[in-house]
């Protein structure tokens, strides 16, 4: 298994409107909505140079269409989060939830959050 890449900050950004678009798009497209949304005026060099990232990341297929590319997501948003979650869970915590939950709750957690995790254990 090739071993999972985080997104940058801006990959993430074109990333979360692809998926929000929730349909194959050009590049012509996201400059379009980058400089609506943002005032971002990227040259289209830009905003290949990202595609081309996340293609090779493997978060999207491209497909040629006459002059044009045209890219679709691989996953959804909630398979990248836990494809992410579980490479930091793996990197940091040698995979162990309860190591990953003893650092970030260690003198924070409540009686009461503490039970509510032991439902939810229960549940699972």
């Amino acid at each position: 298994m090739e071993k999972f890449q985080s997104l940058s900050e801006t990959e993430m950004k074109v990333m979360q409107v692809i998926w929000k678009m929730n349909r194959p798009v050009k590049s012509n497209e996201l400059l379009d909505i980058f400089f609506a949304k943002e005032g971002k005026e990227w040259k289209g060099q830009t905003i290949a140079t990202f595609l081309s990232r996340l293609v090779d990341k493997g978060l999207l297929s491209v497909k040629r269409e006459g002059r044009a590319n045209t890219y679709t997501p691989c996953l959804t948003f909630k398979e990248y989060k836990r494809k992410e979650a579980q490479s930091m869970l793996d990197t940091m915590y040698q995979g162990s939830l309860k190591n990953f939950l003893a650092t970030l709750y260690e003198d924070k957690i409540t009686p009461n959050e503490l039970d509510e995790l032991k439902k939810w254990f229960a549940d699972k």
